[in-house]
């Protein structure tokens, strides 16, 4: 259990963010060449190692959502967990990714997949080249240990830019910046309301009647936002609140947006969050977030993520936001869909489920309302698929941490698996 502790913490250390993983490729081809595997690279950054006769392939992701400070990650220890400080943590997929490690260094027949770019479009996956030895493939990017996933969501990236119309005048100016949000995932966390700091901070600016200078908030495409700054007018002053922290710049002259209530309305009246949900599965089944919101080359951007476990509200979801900012004018657009992956044969999913009852009873099969590369993977070539990990809470945000005893859990689990299968 240490050494894949160790494992991660080692990887942490190697800058990995999405679109910035060549050290983390490299190193990752050395360690599986030194535990006398078999190792190629596709174009996309995907790493295939393999040694011995193996029947199970692992798969994880090695990048990872670069929050606060990172890539530049402190890990320490409290009451049970592994933290970051000032960052997010990277234990999705890291954990993963070290676990798959030490299975390479335990084993003599074992197949890993590690793949690329997974947090901004699951890229590595979509451009797959590689042909698995296994039919089996587990993926080891969950983050609930009670659970064995069968289904996830598909997606897909919405955006939409509008033509700012720019003057100049000179009255009170200020900078609005939100502060104790807390961020989080945009699929697992969105079913808990999280506040959005772009909703948030456009409410603000619209109650106290201000006009535009700046703005710019949000993080990825793939997170509830938790960071914004704006600089705009305000005849009367904006108090400061627990959300909002308010500094006078000054009665000075500067440009700003001319068409600053269109932007406010487009965020004010967009529905954020949850749309649907399935009480069959007792899980969100639809849902959208409004990721980015900023200023670049004279145009005003918004970038969106949909989610659905349903194929049809997802085309609908995407029609419908696509629609909803061209009635406003703007230049819209869509990349990097996927479909939902549902799992027409469980047979795999209960047999990994039967190792996970012998821990705890009540585990069960689960469909997550996030997105998982086994779907893509399984459309190449014939597999049976999973997934399963640790307890990790807020990911994709710097208050992401791990359960060090889940990860324990998982890895004996795993353990008795990969035996199984040797």
């Amino acid at each position: 259990m240490q050494e894949i502790i160790q494992n991660f913490k080692q990887i942490a250390q190697i800058p990995h963010c999405s679109f910035k993983t060549e050290e983390l490729k490299n190193f990752l081809i050395d360690f599986a060449k030194s535990q006398n595997c078999q190792v190629s690279v596709d174009e996309a950054g995907n790493i295939h190692a393999h040694k011995g006769n193996p029947k199970i392939c692992l798969q994880s992701h090695y990048d990872m959502v670069c929050m606060g400070e990172a890539p530049n990650i402190q890990i320490y220890e409290e009451n049970g967990y592994l933290k970051a400080k000032n960052s997010s943590l990277g234990a999705d997929n890291g954990i993963g990714v070290s676990l798959m490690m030490q299975a390479l260094k335990d084993f003599e027949n074992i197949e890993c997949l590690f793949t690329n770019d997974e947090e901004v479009g699951l890229c590595g996956a979509n451009n797959l080249t590689h042909t698995l030895i296994s039919n089996k493939l587990l993926n080891l990017d969950h983050e609930s240990d009670d659970e064995v996933v069968i289904g996830c969501t598909g997606g897909v990236d919405i955006f939409a830019s509008l033509n700012l119309e720019i003057d100049e005048k000179e009255e009170d100016c200020y900078e609005i910046e939100a502060i104790g949000f807390k961020g989080g995932h945009s699929g697992i966390d969105i079913v808990k309301n999280i506040k959005s700091s772009i909703k948030e901070v456009s409410y603000f600016i619209t109650q106290n009647q201000g006009e535009l200078c700046e703005f710019k908030a949000g993080e990825r495409i793939n997170s509830i936002p938790k960071h914004a700054k704006v600089i705009a007018f305000f005849k009367n002053p904006p108090k400061e609140n627990d959300h909002f922290k308010v500094n006078y710049i000054g009665k000075i002259k500067r440009i700003y947006y001319k068409n600053s209530q269109v932007i406010l309305n487009l965020i004010n009246a967009f529905a954020q969050g949850v749309r649907t949900f399935n009480h069959q599965l007792k899980l969100v089944q639809t849902s959208i977030n409004l990721s980015l919101a900023y200023e670049k080359d004279n145009k005003f951007h918004f970038e969106l993520f949909a989610r659905s476990n349903d194929l049809q509200e997802l085309k609908n979801i995407e029609f419908e936001t696509l629609t909803y900012f061209k009635m406003q004018n703007c230049e819209v657009s869509s990349a990097n869909f996927y479909p939902p992956w549902a799992n027409k044969d469980t047979k795999f999913g209960e047999e990994i489920l039967s190792y996970f009852k012998k821990e705890n009873p009540n585990a069960k099969l689960y469909t997550i309302h996030a997105g998982l590369e086994c779907g893509i993977i399984s459309e190449k070539q014939p597999l049976e698929c999973c997934s399963i990990g640790p307890n990790i809470h807020s990911p994709h945000s710097t208050d992401e941490k791990c359960e060090i005893a889940s990860i324990e859990k998982i890895s004996k689990i795993l353990y008795a698996i990969l035996k199984y299968y040797q």
